[in-house]
């Protein structure tokens, strides 16, 4: 089922990014490509609430703007669980592309991750689909959102929080 989701929603960003374009008609510009550094504080909840109490992390992804309303790029970073009733801490490292929805050059976004989450300090398990949707409001420099974290781990693991995060925007020169 899982992964039935995984190509449903590929197929259905397919058409966004079959435009034909030459690699070398992309240019990067500090007005449509910037690093972006973060941080996250969250809940668990499901499976994770059984085993954490917070999770912290790091957020850092890299940007490409197609036009002022539509961004893909890449999104990695750790989540760091904090352990409860003696169950050491334990994380996530996700390694996922990601695509991004401004409805206004400041305002309203609306963002989805989706990759493979590693995990880290969990026996007899590698990870599984990530998948982290967003909704936040954003200007130039800044994003403020909230979001929904999962993976998809194997042996019917799903490691979830719901937290806040926010992220500066590094221009690319």
């Amino acid at each position: 089922m899982k992964k039935l989701f995984l190509v449903a929603f590929l197929l259905g960003f397919a058409p966004i990014f079959a435009q034909e374009t030459d690699i070398e008609d992309v240019e990067l510009t500090p007005d449509n490509s910037w690093l972006k550094l973060g941080l996250t504080a969250g809940v668990p909840v499901g499976d994770a609430n059984d085993a954490s109490s917070f999770a912290f992390g790091a957020d850092l992804r890299g940007q490409y703007l197609f036009n002022p309303n539509i961004a893909i790029g890449l999104a990695s970073g750790y989540t760091h669980y904090f352990g409860k009733d003696n169950i050491d801490d334990f994380g996530v490292i996700p390694a996922a592309g990601f695509f991004r929805y401004y409805f206004t050059p400041d305002g309203l976004f609306l963002g989805v991750d989706l990759g493979y989450g590693f995990l880290a300090n969990i026996d007899n398990n590698d990870g599984g689909l990530y998948v982290n949707p967003q909704i936040g409001y954003h200007n130039r420099d800044w994003n403020f959102y909230a979001y929904y974290q999962n993976t998809f781990a194997e042996n019917e693991l799903d490691i979830q929080n719901v937290g806040v995060g926010v992220t500066y925007n590094i221009r690319f020169n």
